[in-house]
């Protein structure tokens, strides 16, 4: 079995790398070919070595999608993004990146279909709870429509549209993941606008400041990279048929406020690691993350088999034991 991962060297990419060299079978048979594609240098773990090609490519550039759809994979995982923040920041980076390398991919896969009509592999798409925009009720359910208020979210909206036509038509067997925010997302900060909900628990919990540049009263929702983990390989093997022509699905998560995670902190490291989050508000922060939604009623998923954690002691739990060792400051 030939898997591709594109946005590799990122977090989740990282994550699901890990896991193929834990579970050679996670997909059911043998990863007899693993493709790696980043902007940057993707890892390869020494297991993995013999079966596994690194490429450092921009998915956005010319000809680029061809090159990586030559080697046929049988199943595509597409990571690969501007995050949020960094996408409204740059507009015409945004749309390059997550519109229109995502268009050159599917469409590269059309053309390799036409070359070899028997040439259909699943495509399993990393989207987000950013398609959905204001106005929308406290409990967002399945048959929401999505209209987004970021750039971020447009580009990942059109791409759940051409997600469904492909998939339609039969180019590929697709499933867009809509992934709660990540939380608590390992390594330095990235430019998400979410990111401050990770570090004001992953910084605190080794002793270091963090900001927090919105309200203890904003509500989100949330799942740990233990569960996007999960979610992908669900994804790689569930029945489509089961799904229909709504290839996009919301993801379980929690719902909680910042006041949640922070008393969460609180009962794990103390009321040291909690006086460690300073409070610096942040306009554009406050207005990006007042679009978004809060919770929903993912009952598709969960009836397909997804799942995700109920608590955020169960969140920070996964966190200190898959990135601290089991130990705290």
């Amino acid at each position: 079995m030939h898997v591709m991962i594109l946005g590799a060297a990122g977090m989740v990419g990282r994550k699901l790398i890990e896991k193929i060299a834990r579970e050679p079978l996670a997909f059911g048979r043998p990863v007899t070919r693993l493709t790696l594609a980043d902007a940057f240098q993707p890892p390869v773990p020494e297991s993995l070595r013999s079966v596994s090609t690194a490429l450092t490519v921009d998915l956005a550039g010319a000809g680029a999608a061809d090159r990586l759809i030559e080697g046929r994979p049988d199943l595509i995982f597409h990571l690969a993004a501007i995050v949020s923040g960094e996408a409204e920041a740059d507009f015409d980076k945004g749309y390059a990146v997550n519109l229109d390398g995502t268009r050159a991919l599917f469409d590269a896969i059309r053309q390799a279909g036409l070359a070899a009509s028997a040439y259909v592999p699943r495509l399993v798409f990393a989207s987000s709870i950013a398609v959905f925009g204001t106005p929308f009720p406290e409990v967002i359910p399945d048959e929401f429509f999505t209209t987004p208020l970021t750039s971020y979210g447009t580009q990942k909206a059109i791409a759940e549209l051409l997600l469904a036509d492909y998939s339609r038509r039969g180019i590929f067997d697709g499933i867009g993941i809509r992934l709660p925010t990540i939380c608590v997302r390992p390594g330095a900060p990235n430019k998400a606008a979410s990111g401050f909900f990770s570090n004001i628990l992953r910084e605190p919990l080794v002793g270091e400041e963090a900001v927090l540049p919105v309200s203890d009263n904003v509500r989100h929702w949330f799942a740990s990279p233990r569960s996007a983990v999960g979610f992908f390989v669900h994804a790689a093997t569930v029945d489509t048929a089961r799904i229909g022509a709504r290839r996009n699905l919301t993801m379980p998560g929690l719902s909680a406020l910042v006041s949640e995670e922070i008393e969460a902190l609180r009962r794990v490291a103390g009321d040291k690691a909690v006086a460690l989050i300073k409070r610096v508000p942040d306009p554009m922060i406050e207005r990006i993350v007042a679009g978004w939604p809060t919770q929903f009623d993912a009952e598709r998923a969960s009836s397909l088999g997804f799942k995700a954690e109920t608590s955020f002691d169960e969140i920070l739990k996964v966190h200190i034991e898959d990135e601290l060792d089991g130990r705290i400051a």
